[in-house]
């Protein structure tokens, strides 16, 4: 282990540190002997160590005083040697202590001439079960700082190096002997070190150890990576309490770190798998499932994530097999936080084609993620759309990148995107084999929502054509009439409503809800509206008329409708109307308060349990009649009575057109979380000469 210079004998602080330690520990004595073998000196120490006072050893016989008679020749021999040759003598010897018992001393023997060339022997004596036990420490200590594994230093009150073994300066890729005087901070720069000697400026301070911290960083044994060390430091004081310095140990934890860190970074993956599980296509809207992949990413994974389908995916539900260069639409742009990076991604919703050397394009084109551990310059204009974006891009710091397909059902449907800036570890393979799950998992949430849409779409389309166009006027009526189907994450459903011209100036009324949804629903209602159509001709009682499309609807199995039907005749300003398993229509009278009808219920239709009742109601000039279908005011949320009265509530007085009736009932009771159809049909009875 290497020292540090000792100061020098003139050294004022080092006079002004106090006695030795170690001269205390060893308790060594000391007597001086004259020529004829007679104590002329004798200290402290040999007070304690040989039991005799000043008083009862000075003048005596040395030999006769302290050897027993069997030991007595072989003491006198070695004392006339020393005074003969005045060669030293060192080693054990027994000696009798004024109690009688023996004890076994370590000698150093040195003859003294004084300026009239008169001998003297000097005697240092200590006890050597103290001297072995020493040595034994020292021997231990020397074999634990110069061959165990584990670092050791000790530094002074101000941080410099005064002591270092070779493990320490071989962890520190710093020589030993260039250790010696030099601070702390100038073998170990850099942040991570800072707290460790903030530590140890404490520790020098309250006295108290610190234990096992552990500190990550680089030095220069290896600069290129991160290493880590469990260190303790010890305050050093000497028996008198003066504060020495302080000791360091210092163990490498490297392997155990990269195992815990390993076992985090495992954690980490199994908890994002299972966030992507229950976060990604919790619906069937494409653009919120591609946002939901990029949520799941940013941060945990990457510090930018873009999701791109290609347009021909959305457009037609399969990627286009051209020739030319693949059209993207940036579906979700995620950043981890604000950066001029943005700038560079695509935004959601435009559309934008990657040269032949993009990562998207080698997804494309290989089907094989592609993984870039650290970029230059001039990759960033890889995969950036300019140069002024690859400007952004190295502003950001963007120093690794993943690009990902997203592959559904066998079919490449886009890309997943990832680049890190802020994060300084390059992305691995198991951040590759991590994004490749949850973009597989995705994808097919993806695709799914793809193959909806176009499903959901054509049902609409379908729905659409099916429904009347009415004319705003009728003899003796103004009509309003509304459509919407469900939200994008639904279909729709077999909600209809028609407005059928009957003979005398009358007019059926007919709206009705077909349990189901898609395209099966839709052509079931079609099938519905029709048969009403053809039944209204034959002028039947509006019980009548759902008796036969209760016959009718028993034939679609498994559905089943609901459905009110009502006729007006404008001249006797009658309503006659029956109901089949479906919510009562709201009459509002002129200037009156609206009220539920109380109608008799009857069945749904395709039941077959009938029979159904016609009810004859006075609808006046100015009076509303409002037919609905049950998504109009049922949620999953609040109970039906509840919504009924809010619906109340919206027509009470003043009473607006049948128009702005029908956008004020949408805008009010509409969410656009609702995931069922409306059909919502509104007459406002005028008196015949006004038309």
């Amino acid at each position: 282990m290497s020292r540090a210079n000792q100061p020098s004998e003139g050294d004022p602080e080092e006079a002004a540190s106090g006695p030795s330690g170690l001269m205390d520990l060893l308790g060594v004595a000391a007597v001086l002997v004259e020529a004829d073998g007679r104590i002329d000196m004798w200290s402290p120490q040999a007070e304690e160590l040989f039991g005799y006072t000043f008083d009862e050893a000075v003048g005596q016989n040395a030999a006769a005083l302290l050897l027993h008679p069997e030991h007595l020749k072989a003491g006198l021999a070695l004392f006339a040697e020393v005074m003969e040759t005045g060669r030293g003598w060192a080693g054990p010897f027994p000696v009798r202590r004024r109690d009688g018992s023996t004890r076994t001393v370590e000698f150093r023997n040195i003859r003294l001439t004084d300026s009239l060339g008169d001998h003297y022997a000097l005697g240092l004596a200590t006890d050597r079960a103290t001297v072995r036990q020493v040595e034994r420490e020292v021997a231990l200590s020397s074999q634990l700082v110069t061959q165990a594994p584990i670092g050791l230093s000790v530094l002074d009150t101000e941080l410099r190096y005064v002591a270092v073994n070779g493990a320490l300066a071989a962890m520190h890729g710093v020589p030993e002997t260039d250790h010696m005087g030099r601070h702390f901070r100038e073998i170990l720069p850099g942040s991570p070190f800072a707290t460790a000697e903030n530590q140890m400026r404490e520790v020098l301070q309250t006295g108290l150890p610190l234990v096992d911290e552990q500190v990550v960083g680089r030095t220069r044994a290896d600069p290129d990576n991160d290493h880590a060390w469990a260190v303790s430091f010890y305050r050093l004081d000497d028996q008198s309490g003066h504060v020495l310095g302080i000791a360091n140990v210092v163990v490498d934890v490297t392997d155990r770190y990269e195992s815990a860190r390993q076992a985090d970074r495992a954690q980490q993956r199994l908890r994002l798998m299972a966030d992507g599980s229950a976060r990604i296509g919790t619906t069937l809207e494409v653009e919120r499932t591609a946002q939901e992949l990029a949520d799941v990413l940013v941060p945990d994974l990457a510090d930018m994530v873009a999701v791109d389908i290609l347009d021909s995916v959305l457009r037609t539900g399969r990627p286009d097999r051209g020739e030319g260069p693949a059209l993207f639409r940036a579906l979700a742009v995620k950043t981890a936080y604000p950066t001029g990076a943005s700038e560079a991604i695509i935004a959601p919703g435009h559309l934008t084609t990657y040269h032949a050397d993009h990562p998207a394009a080698h997804c494309l084109h290989t089907r094989k993620p592609l993984l870039i551990t650290h970029r230059d310059s001039g990759e960033l204009s890889r995969i950036a759309a300019d140069d002024a974006a690859a400007g952004l891009l190295a502003e950001a710091g963007v120093h690794t990148d993943m690009a990902v397909p997203l592959i559904a059902r066998g079919q490449i449907i886009g890309v997943l995107g990832l680049a890190r800036a802020r994060n300084p570890q390059p992305f691995d393979e198991d951040d590759l084999t991590l994004a490749c799950e949850l973009a597989s998992s995705a994808a097919l949430s993806i695709d799914n929502a793809v193959l909806h849409q176009h499903i959901r779409s054509a049902a609409e389309t379908l729905q659409r054509s099916l429904l009347p166009r009415p004319s705003p006027r009728r003899p003796g009526l103004e009509i309003a009439a509304r459509y919407r189907p469900a939200q994008a994450f639904s279909e729709v459903g077999g909600d209809w409503y028609d407005v059928i011209p009957l003979s005398g100036d009358r007019t059926a009324l007919a709206v009705g809800d077909v349990m189901g949804s898609g395209i099966p629903a839709a052509t079931a209602m079609g099938r519905l509206r029709t048969a009403t159509s053809t039944l209204a001709d034959l002028d039947l009682a509006p019980s009548r008329i759902l008796t036969h499309l209760d016959k009718i609807t028993q034939g679609l199995d498994p559905y089943i409708a609901t459905c009110v039907y009502a006729v007006y005749d404008p001249h006797d300003h009658l309503v006659h109307v029956a109901c089949a398993g479906h919510l009562p229509p709201v009459l509002v009278r002129a200037g009156g308060p609206p009220e539920l009808l109380d109608l008799p219920t009857g069945t749904p239709l395709g039941v077959g349990s009938g029979p159904f009742e016609t009810s004859t109601l006075a609808m006046n000039p100015g009076d509303q009649l409002i037919l609905y279908t049950d998504g109009l005011v049922e949620t999953r949320d609040d109970p039906i009575d509840k919504r009924l009265n809010h619906l109340l509530s919206l027509l009470a007085p003043p009473h607006p057109s049948a128009e702005e009736t029908c956008d004020r009932l949408l805008r009010e009771l509409r969410h656009p979380a609702d995931h069922d159809d409306v059909a919502l049909l509104i007459v406002h009875a005028q008196p015949l000469t006004a038309l």
